[in-house]
């Protein structure tokens, strides 16, 4: 398995940008696809964005379309989600995760960072 390691929230006013870091660890870090999730209070953790091994696919959940761009460098061990026009509604911990397959369900992922908090206020 991979170690995940996400960094970059924090709090920003509704129309700002964030960039969340995730850092892994090993050296099999290019053979896993990498998604990004979130859980706000009280809702399921729900898939924002996933990135193929190559980097040459990602899929976006409709609510982030068009705001939010994941990308890696496989070089640094690092997968990025750049996240502009944000919205209260974005508020929560986001989550870094490896899998084998580039899907949208949670369940797929096998290895998981500890989350970094991400909150927009209005």
């Amino acid at each position: 398995q991979v170690q995940l390691v996400e960094s970059g929230g924090g709090l920003v006013q509704a129309g700002g940008s964030l960039r969340l870091s995730c850092s892994a660890s090993g050296r099999t870090f290019s053979s896993y696809a990498m998604g990004w999730f979130r859980q706000a209070p009280g809702k399921e953790r729900e898939f924002v964005a996933v990135i193929s091994r190559s980097g040459d696919t990602t899929n976006y959940a409709g609510s982030v379309k068009g705001r939010f761009t994941i990308s890696r460098d496989n070089a640094k061990n690092m997968v990025y989600l750049q996240m502009n026009s944000l919205k209260p509604e974005d508020t929560a911990v986001y989550y870094c995760a490896a899998g084998r397959l580039v899907v949208v369900t949670p369940q797929d992922f096998g290895s998981w960072g500890q989350g970094t908090q991400v909150t927009v206020s209005s």
